[in-house]
């Protein structure tokens, strides 16, 4: 498929200069950003829990833009985006077919990390024309295992990143040893690069809201993988504390056409770590 999306498009932005654009949807207003060429198939990108625009790393961004149209979107309630958190995955799947479609989208490659990642699953089942192409990080299947145990795991780990004054993305996301901690602090740095229209912080009433949606999530009854024929990249690090790296193989294994990377000595930011082998392998994946 040969999509125009000109209106917009400006081959030469880079992700940390992209304006932030909104779209109408499901009676809300929902805040994106679009970059990359003016045709191709877009790849839609859907980010983890307490994320706005912002969290997208850069250079995954901007790799998956040199060659394709990228919009990457925040959920309702997230940002600036209108209303108020959904409590439930099956919601913010909705509202993301919604927006897609108010885009004027007929078909996309989702990328899908942590929350964004079940969100993905769900849009996959309930759009199944719509998703060409998935790429599942950093996630996990409904019902899956530790996944209903997410804010037990994080909770003392953001605590520690507050009282080391350190962001909790570092123990949340990366693993203790050396070369893990220098791709978190380079990671960090990448999300700082952006220092213009960013978008408005995520509130702890809609942290806490997307996690009772996790906690929903990890309790839900599994679904029926088997329906989604799109071939699929699941990648994780090996050492995933938050959504346990053993559900990333479980889902490659009930998929049909699914393809498993896991990144050594990484955690739950493990295609962030990697970042450059990561996008390498996205690429010819959805140039396949």
């Amino acid at each position: 498929m040969d999509m125009p999306l000109s209106r917009f498009a400006d081959p030469a932005r880079r992700w940390a200069d992209t304006p932030t654009r909104t779209v109408s949807a499901a009676g809300t207003t929902f805040f994106y950003r679009q970059l990359g060429p003016a045709t191709g198939v877009p790849v839609v990108l859907l980010n983890h829990w307490g994320a706005n625009l912002d969290n997208f790393d850069p250079r995954i961004v901007d790799g998956f833009a040199a060659s394709r149209p990228v919009f990457a979107l925040d959920y309702r309630g997230v940002g600036a985006s209108g209303g108020k958190a959904p409590l439930t995955v099956a919601e913010m799947a909705t509202d993301t077919v919604a927006t897609l479609r108010a885009l004027g989208l007929d078909q996309v490659d989702l990328v899908g990390f942590s929350l964004g990642g079940f969100v993905a699953q769900d849009v996959a089942l309930r759009a199944l024309t719509l998703v060409r192409r998935l790429i599942l990080a950093g996630t996990g299947p409904a019902g899956g295992i530790g996944i209903e145990r997410v804010g037990a795991v994080s909770w003392p780990l953001i605590l520690k990143g507050l009282l080391t004054f350190k962001d909790p993305k570092t123990y949340l996301f990366f693993t203790a040893s050396e070369p893990s901690r220098r791709a978190a602090k380079a990671f960090l740095g990448r999300l700082r690069e952006r220092t213009k229209d960013r978008d408005a912080p995520v509130g702890m009433g809609t942290f806490l809201r997307q996690l009772k949606a996790i906690k929903a999530w990890g309790r839900q009854t599994p679904q029926d993988l088997g329906r989604i024929a799109s071939p699929v990249l699941v990648a994780n690090g090996d050492r995933d504390l938050m959504v346990p790296s053993s559900n990333s193989a479980d889902m490659a294994r009930r998929l049909p056409n699914a393809e498993l990377v896991l990144y050594e000595d990484a955690g739950h930011g493990g295609i962030f770590q990697c970042h450059e082998a990561f996008t390498r392998k996205a690429l010819a994946f959805l140039d396949a």
